[in-house]
């Protein structure tokens, strides 16, 4: 396997980007990054503690209160995202590379979502010119010859992203942040910070006011003094539901905003007219995407009981295809997972469901010729019950769970019974089945024929899977504030 982790392509590893300058971390500590493929140091960043956060919010809220930048138009800031969006296009190469060194995602596909990530800066750079930031209404009822609406910056937005796509949910964060005019710090994953880097030193190089965007990496004790900080407005958050319910507690003590994108366990619902042949392949190419570690991605397969095992048979055949290695390898059919720890529970969840009597059907375990890496057999279960763990809980691997329904009718049920409803697809050859099926799912995302998200139009989840919309027009709302504003005409 080769080793990827070699080139230097980060200037400041060892420094924090506060207030529009690299500076050394107050305690000196730093955080080792592992390349999954191979468990070698890729990274050294440093440390942000608690009197860091200070730093970095004092320095968004001096931006925000007293700078230039919320007082500039939305056209002038929206220059500003296209000087980044056009940094990010001249280093997608080196996302490309960074991205699987930190999680383990296949180059291939990181190469071709790193070349997207620029054009979710200019779609908000765009919005600089449609979207309503005013709005009037003439001859309120309360009084007074008209009203306006007027949508203003939220404020200093501390925005936390995760580690398994961290440069994508980045840009859904402080693109749409930056055209409201709020001031940001972007606290990024201990397992995986290089991408912010890169963010960080474009934001330098195009001459981004100092303070507006504050960048650097810090572990859950620091994190936490970000989300408790009276100084920062809202918190705009990416990760588990467990991590989110705490942060939702914090935000609502002093009644801070939030947008929480959460967990889930979405389901892919079969019904009797779609070919299972056609259905298993698709699942299985979306199911170890990223390892599974992607928050929407549907692991549990519901479809009547008499074509259940005919779709866990092509699951098993499409499944044991895949190749399993090296992300840089063109070979590479699916990649580690991204850390040792992330292996172990997957692991451990897995070897629960084997002892709670549920049927392993393929995979499960560590793969025999891999002597090194956090790697793991993509892996069914078959006759999973829906109470089970394994279809209650998000494992964030490539572990499928195949669910027996009764009719269409129960598949729903089914589908809508989990505490999460990020995300669901229905498989059907007839479109009108697809749109009343979906209308009934209980999910921020219904797809049809295949796992389908789409950021640039809107994402997030009902139930536990979040609070709010990160992506498209709903995305820009989340880090604005409306005021309303009664005015009365000029005596004539």
């Amino acid at each position: 396997m080769a080793d990827h982790a070699t080139r230097q392509i980060l200037r400041h590893l060892d420094k924090l980007f506060i207030d529009g300058a690299w500076v050394a971390p107050q305690s000196g500590r730093q955080i080792t990054v592992l390349a999954p493929a191979t468990e070698e140091v890729f990274l050294t960043v440093a440390e942000a503690d608690v009197a860091d956060i200070d730093r970095a919010v004092a320095a968004a809220r001096k931006a925000f209160d007293d700078g230039p930048w919320p007082r500039l138009t939305h056209a002038q800031r929206a220059g500003y995202l296209r000087g980044l969006a056009d940094g990010l296009d001249a280093r997608a190469a080196d996302i490309a590379e960074i991205w699987p060194n930190e999680m383990g995602i296949l180059h291939s596909i990181a190469d071709a979502f790193a070349s997207t990530i620029g054009g979710v800066y200019r779609c908000y750079a765009g919005l600089a010119d449609t979207f309503a930031f005013e709005e009037r209404f003439d001859h309120p009822p309360g009084g007074g010859d008209y009203a306006l609406i007027a949508y203003e910056a939220v404020g200093v937005v501390g925005a936390i992203v995760p580690w398994n796509a961290p440069v994508n949910i980045t840009a859904y964060k402080v693109a749409p942040a930056l055209l409201a005019g709020c001031t940001i710090v972007l606290k990024l994953p201990p397992e995986a910070p290089g991408t912010g880097y890169i963010l960080a030193e474009i934001a330098e190089a195009i001459g981004l006011p100092a303070g507006v965007l504050n960048v650097l990496t810090a572990d859950r004790a620091a994190s936490e003094r970000l989300v408790r900080h009276p100084d920062v407005d809202k918190i705009g958050f990416t990760g588990s539901s467990a991590v989110g319910k705490r942060i939702a507690s914090i935000c609502g003590e002093r009644v801070a905003r939030c947008t929480l994108e959460l967990g889930g366990k979405s389901a892919a619902i079969i019904l009797d007219d779609y070919d299972v042949a056609t259905a298993a392949q698709s699942l299985a190419g979306s199911a170890t995407a990223m390892t599974g570690q992607i928050c929407s991605a549907l692991t549990r397969v519901i479809v009547t009981r008499n074509r259940h095992d005919d779709l866990v048979e092509a699951l098993k055949a499409n499944f044991e295809k895949i190749a399993i290695g090296d992300p840089f390898d063109a070979a590479t059919g699916m990649g580690p997972l991204a850390m040792g720890r992330q292996r172990d529970k997957v692991e451990e969840m897995v070897g629960q469901a084997v002892r709670d009597g549920n049927q392993l059907v393929t995979g499960g375990r560590r793969p025999a010729r891999l002597n090194r890496g956090f790697f793991f057999e993509p892996t069914i279960f078959a006759h999973v019950d829906n109470d089970d763990m394994i279809a209650r809980e998000e494992i964030f691997g490539p572990v499928l769970a195949a669910i027996p329904a009764d009719d269409e009718d129960h598949a729903v049920r089914l589908a809508n019974d989990t505490v999460f409803g990020l995300n669901n697809s229905v498989f059907t050859r007839d479109s009108d089945r697809a749109y009343a099926v979906a209308r009934q799912l209980r999910s921020g995302t219904v797809g049809h024929n295949s796992w389908r998200s789409d950021m640039s139009i809107g994402f997030g989840g009902f139930k536990q899977s979040g609070i709010g919309r990160e992506g498209g027009p709903n995305g820009l709302r989340a880090y604005l504030e409306p005021k309303t504003i009664i005015m009365q005409n000029p005596a004539e």
